[in-house]
């Protein structure tokens, strides 16, 4: 049994803010379980890499014994999370959330423990609030307490419009601390305000006010802003072994020691030692960066498989040679196929304009051969290795 000391080290290995100080340890000395609130919008149909830096400090959480509440804020991701945003966000339809929360909620429950793991919607509560409730919840907070945040404070400045939707979520995420009755909160530091706007309204409604703890966001593939699905610099949990692998490789070796302690595991003295050993020469960043890809894909892929997925971005990089199992696509019967078509069908490209954007970009190949038109006679595709980028191929067949 681990001291509350010792939970905490472990707990907050990613953590670069708990509240107030202090708080948290204390709360782990009381040797009760907690009730451990993460609040999640689902706006994307996909988990990333940087999403789940979160998900994996709420998992900790459990393997300590305490309870994690997830949110699905299906409510308040109709709202917009205003926070860091530089305009007002377009709201997303009742329709378009849940079909979010149908596609990555699988993954999410995949990325924490099945027990100690309670999941509710906040439209339970903020759905059926009535025009009395929220008078008396806006009644809490004033707009000067609001307009502390920089992101407000910034738009305001700039003479860019705040529309009152929006002055509502951080209300609406701190009520969701209020009808759970949470222990603590965490979340990624942009969200730091919101969370401690749930102090503000538990402490009115006669609530031990939680403690709250964030991590840093996760900057994305392109080593400049944070990962995101909507920029495109992101790797997906759900991404095979060999993307996974590949992708990590490519960051810009500033990032190796971030990537090493948010996105692979690695503990502060490993993280340490790497970061003292790329600023004095004694560890090659190309040798970090293979370990920090293994460590990721075997994370999500199980023992071993990053050993498998370095060999095979070797043979293609090094070896310059396709993998050895490419897999086979059944090709239609048509004389004339469409490249585009046949290339989402073979789940190379999400859509039928990403995939004519890639042949745009000259970035589909068949064999050797660099694609420059759209439509291909069919001869010329049966038996033959298609390549999208530089890890994505797949081989064309009769259909047996």
């Amino acid at each position: 049994m681990k001291t509350p000391a010792e939970q905490f080290a472990y707990i907050t290995r990613t953590v670069d803010v708990t509240l107030p100080e202090g708080a948290l340890l204390e709360q782990l000395g009381r040797g009760t379980p907690l009730r451990v609130k993460l609040g999640v919008d689902p706006t994307a149909p996909d988990v990333t890499l940087g999403w789940a830096v979160v998900f994996d400090l709420l998992r900790r959480f459990q393997e300590m014994g305490h309870t994690a509440v997830l949110i699905l804020g299906d409510f308040t991701a109709q709202v917009g999370d205003p926070s860091g945003k530089i305009a007002t966000r377009k709201r997303l339809s009742d329709d378009e959330v849940n079909g979010y929360v149908d596609a990555c909620l699988p993954t999410i429950t995949s990325l924490l423990l099945e027990e100690r793991l309670e999941i509710r919607r906040n439209s339970e509560w903020l759905g059926t609030m009535d025009m009395a409730d929220v008078l008396e919840m806006t009644a809490q907070v004033t707009v000067a307490k609001l307009m502390d945040r920089e992101d407000f404070a910034t738009r305001w400045q700039n003479e860019e419009p705040i529309s009152l939707i929006e002055f509502m979520y951080p209300l609406l995420q701190a009520t969701d601390s209020v009808a759970i009755n949470a222990d603590v909160e965490i979340g990624g530091n942009d969200q730091l305000l919101n969370l401690l706007m749930g102090r503000i309204l538990q402490e009115r409604a006669g609530q031990t006010p939680q403690s709250v703890a964030t991590v840093p966001l996760l900057v994305g593939t392109d080593g400049s802003a944070k990962m995101s699905q909507s920029l495109g610099n992101y790797i997906s949990v759900r991404d095979d072994a060999d993307e996974m692998f590949g992708k990590t490789m490519s960051i810009p070796d500033e990032l190796i020691p971030q990537w090493l302690r948010l996105a692979s595991g690695g503990t502060p003295d490993e993280v340490e030692a790497v970061t003292r050993g790329l600023s004095d020469g004694t560890v090659h960043p190309g040798d970090a960066k293979r370990d920090v890809a293994r460590r990721i894909v075997d994370r999500y892929w199980g023992d071993g498989a990053g050993l498998q997925a370095e060999s095979a971005f070797d043979r293609l990089f090094r070896e310059k040679a396709a993998p050895e199992d490419i897999p086979e696509v059944t090709l239609s019967d048509d004389d004339e196929i469409w490249l585009p078509s046949a290339i989402v069908d073979a789940g190379l490209a999400s859509s039928n304009s990403e995939a004519r954007r890639l042949i745009a970009q000259g970035a589909v190949r068949i064999d050797e051969d660099r694609v420059s038109g759209e439509t291909v006679h069919r001869s010329d595709l049966v038996g033959r290795t298609v390549q999208v980028g530089k890890r994505r191929f797949v081989r064309f067949v009769e259909e047996r």
